[in-house]
């Protein structure tokens, strides 16, 4: 096992990212555009870049745009050629699910610091195997929960945290996606590799649920399946016995487009969040206040986990803004969720 690269701290960190598809072309224009980090190495097996260019790929936010990575960037097709570079040090893993586990834990075994798309693995099962290597590996570990970065929610920690509006009384989140554009060129969607709606999108509410309210004694959800048996949407409550009321929705079903969501009512203000209003996502309304909007960072948090992960490996301090044993719960609490949609009863955790 390889021990971490050491740095000076002007020097740029070399990058690798596996998986060139929507998320790997999103993280390598993060990458670009941020001065410590320089993409050394791509890797996968049919979208490849032409001339140095990868063209763009639609998700389910946006379209990414088409990106040059320039002349010098190595391309591969077997991650092998990128563990074994010595001037690697981070590996951005952006390969689907069912493949995670393979490719963490050999990057980790390769002793390069990672950040792994989320969810870390398809099951709960897979994910402790990877918290199994990480342990004894030197290398960094996060996974890309992006929506603690966001802004628009990521302030949310920080207040609950100051009581900055009294307790949480009540939350609701949504999440509400067309069935993703990749889905349908390839069997993305079908079956169980993927998870579904449950397991690819609602699991970025699941974590962020338990980011600020912590772990849930048990849920209950309702949900809709698809002809293959996979959950293409979802209803949750949390239990939380000592408050707030916590429920969450995740969809594949939208007809068209994707928005996000959520309701925070507070003892003394409600926040609401709507991605469809664009600048004014954020409302507050205070007792006896006019309602005000809260002005965001334009980047998204794609970019700002990013950054933190860099910042992370420039400074060998471990990431706990979200950790590699949060990618657990989350699967934890979504396997919960989709044992009470099968079997209609609550489930404990």
């Amino acid at each position: 096992m390889n021990n971490p690269i050491e740095q000076s701290p002007l020097e740029p960190v070399n990058v690798a990212v596996i998986g060139l598809g929507f998320m790997g072309i999103t993280h390598l224009l993060a990458y670009q555009n941020h001065p410590m980090a320089q993409v050394t190495a791509v890797c996968g097996l049919t979208h490849l870049p032409v001339n140095g260019v990868l063209r763009g790929i639609a998700g389910n936010i946006k379209t990414s745009d088409a990106i040059n990575l320039g002349p010098n960037v190595k391309v591969v097709s077997a991650i092998e050629d990128v563990l074994n570079d010595p001037k690697i040090q981070l590996v951005d893993i952006c390969t689907p699910t069912p493949m995670h586990p393979h490719h963490v834990i050999a990057a980790l075994m390769a002793g390069k610091d990672v950040i792994c798309e989320k969810p870390l693995a398809r099951t709960s099962k897979a994910a402790r195997e990877i918290l199994d290597a990480a342990e004894n590996s030197p290398g960094l570990l996060m996974p890309a929960m992006c929506m603690r970065f966001w802004p628009g929610w990521s302030l949310l920690k920080q207040i609950l945290m100051d009581n900055t509006y009294g307790k949480v009384r009540a939350a609701r989140f949504s999440r509400m996606s067309e069935l993703p554009k990749w889905s349908k060129q390839d069997s993305y969607a079908s079956g169980n590799d993927s998870g579904g709606a449950l397991f690819d999108l609602h699991i970025h509410d699941t974590d962020f649920i338990n980011f600020l309210f912590g772990r849930p004694r048990a849920v209950f959800s309702s949900g809709v399946l698809a002809a293959d048996n996979t959950i293409h949407h979802s209803i949750t409550q949390y239990d939380y016995p000592e408050g707030p009321v916590v429920h969450a929705e995740g969809s594949w079903l939208l007809a068209q487009g994707f928005n996000m969501a959520y309701t925070l009512h507070c003892e003394r203000a409600t926040l609401d969040f709507d991605l469809s209003r664009g600048p004014n996502a954020l409302l507050i309304s205070e007792i006896g206040a006019p309602i005000r909007t809260i002005e965001l960072d334009q980047e998204d948090g794609y970019t700002h986990e990013i950054n933190y992960m860099l910042e992370c490996v420039k400074e060998r301090r471990a990431p706990n803004i979200v950790t590699a044993h949060d990618g657990l719960v989350a699967l934890e609490i979504c396997e919960a969720e989709e044992q009470s949609i099968r079997t209609g009863a609550l489930v404990k955790l």
